[in-house]
């Protein structure tokens, strides 16, 4: 069974934006603010964020960890 910001990965896109408290929303940038936790970052705006803005050392480390999602391990 997998939860989270990775999905539930049942092949169901309907509840993939499942949150910790079991209701499902609709946009990408809500789903992430319920994962967000207290005072560690801000929240997240209406539209998502624009990574090429972001520092590159911040960019680098990002590639890096999502490089895990496209790994063998989720495909």
């Amino acid at each position: 069974q997998v939860r989270g910001l990775c999905g539930t990965y049942n092949w169901r896109q309907q509840d993939e934006f499942a949150t910790p408290a079991g209701d499902v929303e609709s946009g990408v940038t809500a789903f992430a603010d319920k994962y967000r936790v207290s005072g560690a970052c801000p929240a997240l705006g209406p539209g998502p964020p624009e990574p090429c803005g972001a520092p590159s050392a911040r960019r680098d480390r990002a590639e890096v960890t999502c490089a895990v999602l496209h790994g063998p391990g989720f495909q």
